[in-house]
């Protein structure tokens, strides 16, 4: 990728090591796929200018997006704009995530790109990359690392098969467990195509 294309998608230039580097390591090697990439990660990432998950909600907002923890009006206003409160929450005791210890839903909250989430997913892209991200969770928020996670995130979950076909939906919902801005996703990713020439 060309700082011209880069440029040309409104991506800031820091972005142009990062994104590359993560291509290269992560075979995201062709146009489609590399378009794909930006357009889901441009989507998570509000335009690769959003790195850690926004967990300031009103009591609304949690009953929208975490109802199966919220079930009622009265315990999401004692939680509405507490942002460590709500992680611990939502993502403290989920074996899932590997979140056993009291505070690892707020100290493993989404960050990177990709919104990495949970101990087990920090442990295991940090060792892949060869960095202690669960004691260190803020190198996440770096561009190198906020990338390479996610371009680990995307190899872990064979996404350059789904970018090949163009199968947006399932690669929509390997990343995000449903299709919530599926079709932000899609016009980014449909932008960056006719940029890169795919």
């Amino acid at each position: 990728m060309t700082l011209e294309q880069l440029q040309a998608l409104g991506i800031d230039p820091k972005w142009l090591k990062p994104l590359n580097d993560t291509f290269a390591k992560y075979e995201i090697n062709t146009p489609t796929r590399q378009a794909a990439f930006i357009g889901q990660c441009g989507h998570e990432s509000a335009g690769f200018k959003t790195l850690e998950e926004n967990l300031n909600y009103s009591a609304k907002g949690l009953m929208a997006t975490f109802g199966s923890r919220f079930s009622d009006m009265d315990t999401a206003e004692r939680y509405e704009h507490q942002p460590e409160k709500i992680a611990n929450k939502v993502y403290g005791g989920r074996a899932d995530l590997g979140n056993t210890e009291d505070g690892d839903g707020w100290r493993f909250h989404g960050r990177g790109l990709i919104q990495l989430t949970g101990r087990t997913n920090y442990t295991v892209c940090g060792q892949a990359l060869g960095q202690d991200f669960v004691n260190y969770p803020e190198l996440l928020l770096q561009p190198e690392y906020a990338c390479l996670s996610a371009g680990w995130f995307w190899n872990k979950r064979n996404l350059n098969a789904l970018a090949d076909n163009e199968d947006w939906d399932t690669l929509t919902r390997r990343i995000n467990g449903g299709t919530n801005g599926k079709d932000d996703r899609i016009n980014r990713t449909h932008k960056a195509m006719d940029i890169l020439g795919a």
